[in-house]
């Protein structure tokens, strides 16, 4: 059983924490979601139509980021479950910029879950060049223990947009933030260039949507149920 101590913000207040019974609900989250969301793009499949959802994975936030997050924002223990909105996180890829809109409505129209938050990434980009859409959604567990509603962070991005995002979490993690001006220059270099792909790619799309109808194998609209083999879970933070 996974326990460990944690401080609490306050000298001289430490708590035992169970963290595989307090991960316990977000794992579940991140299954059924990865679930439910890869279900929606097996319906567009079978009824022949563009699928706004190109992909799913998702991961539970590895302990030892927790703990680093908690200390970075000063978060306490008994508030960790409502101020930490991305221990459990789904990542919803789309081809196109259009797409996310109605994977946003998707979502926004689900009795299942409950919006509690937006941030939109993608006009409003970062200034190191990140552009995704974040959702924070409140979503309701059924355990032996009775019904617990935990929070999740649901991003939408584009592939181009993924691309960029997990090469710049990976120099940001090697370099704790601090990028050499060469890498900086080259971040902004490429995220203008992912910018431009997606909107050349929009001007497009109807043509590629045609050439995907005519080559999309039968079997990816019958047999991406719940194994998924086509969708790989991420290792991020």
């Amino acid at each position: 059983m996974s326990r460990n101590e944690i401080n609490n913000g306050r000298k001289g207040e430490w708590f035992i924490v169970n963290w595989e019974e307090f991960l316990d609900p977000y794992i579940q989250t991140v299954g059924e979601l990865k679930i439910k969301f890869r279900g929606v793009r097996k319906q567009y499949r079978k009824a022949n139509r563009h699928s706004p959802i190109e992909f799913v994975t998702g991961r539970v936030k590895p302990i030892e980021s927790i703990q680093e997050k908690m200390a970075l924002r000063h978060i306490k223990l008994e508030n960790l479950a409502q101020d930490m909105q991305d221990i459990a996180g789904i990542r919803i890829m789309v081809q196109f910029v259009d797409d996310v809109e109605e994977v946003l409505e998707i979502i926004r129209k689900r009795k299942d879950m409950r919006v509690v938050h937006e941030r939109d990434y993608i006009n409003n980009m970062k200034a190191s060049g990140y552009r995704s859409y974040h959702v924070v959604v409140q979503y309701p567990v059924d355990t032996i223990n009775g019904n617990q509603t935990v929070l999740a962070e649901i991003q939408i991005r584009t592939l181009s947009m993924n691309f960029w995002a997990t090469i710049e979490h990976s120099l940001n993690y090697k370099y704790r933030g601090n990028f050499p001006e060469e890498i900086k220059q080259r971040l902004e270099i490429t995220a203008k260039i992912a910018y431009q792909l997606d909107e050349e790619m929009r001007k497009i799309r109807d043509d590629i949507q045609e050439a995907q109808a005519l080559f999309d194998p039968a079997h990816r609209k019958l047999n991406d149920g719940v194994g998924n083999s086509d969708d790989t879970d991420e290792d991020y933070r």
